[in-house]
């Protein structure tokens, strides 16, 4: 079974995740956001893999690309307008954007080509902000010892902070600055963590750079 099958069968159980770990859903809206904040405002940004529209909701963003079907269709009754896609090609001109957010590099097949997409419909000193399970940390390491375990994590490839920050500077992304959040095991996060600047302790670490 490929990934996108896996998502279509699985809506309820990925949103009874975000229910059921509520507090670190919280979090890492919180550590998405304080990039954001950076960014000007009243600008045009999408998400690549929406989902549900549980990050892009929130984060107030209103269109993006999912590839799976059924993902979409909650994603559409949350207001989000979905362009289907893939993260390699997106259906979109070049120089749209002012923001490309990633939260779902883990599933892209492609990271590099993805990263080359997202440059390629931002506009100049547009902004790609991603956000990720560093590989290093507790969390990620969890799920790759009991992937065999999981629906979502059998066929997902964790990365290191250093490994795509190489990955967006080949492609043409400048200043990269970060954040991190999730400090301690899944279930022992009982209330919204506020994020940090750096990496090297959180499990979730968000990236933001810009296209020069």
């Amino acid at each position: 079974m490929n990934q996108i099958d896996i998502f279509n069968e699985h809506v309820k159980e990925y949103e009874a995740w975000y229910d059921n770990y509520s507090e670190v859903y919280q979090s890492e809206i919180l550590a998405l956001q304080d990039q954001l904040l950076e960014l000007p405002q009243n600008i045009r940004g999408i998400e690549v893999g929406v989902g549900t529209g549980l990050f892009s909701k929130p984060l107030d963003i209103k269109e993006g690309v999912e590839s799976s079907k059924e993902m979409a269709k909650r994603a559409v009754k949350r207001g989000i307008e979905i362009m289907k896609g893939t993260a390699e090609r997106l259906p979109y001109a070049a120089m749209q954007f002012d923001f490309v957010l990633f939260v779902t590099v883990c599933f892209i097949k492609n990271v590099k080509k993805a990263f080359e997409e997202a440059y390629r419909v931002l506009k100049p000193e547009g902004s790609v902000i991603i956000g990720f399970l560093e590989s290093d940390g507790q969390i990620a390491k969890r799920y790759a010892e009991e992937r065999h375990r999981s629906d979502f994590y059998h066929k997902a490839q964790f990365y290191s902070v250093n490994r795509i920050e190489k990955l967006i500077r080949k492609t043409g992304f400048k200043k990269p600055t970060y954040n991190q959040t999730l400090f301690g095991e899944l279930e022992d996060i009982k209330e919204v963590q506020i994020p940090r600047e750096g990496f090297g302790q959180g499990s979730f670490v968000t990236i933001r750079a810009i296209k020069k």
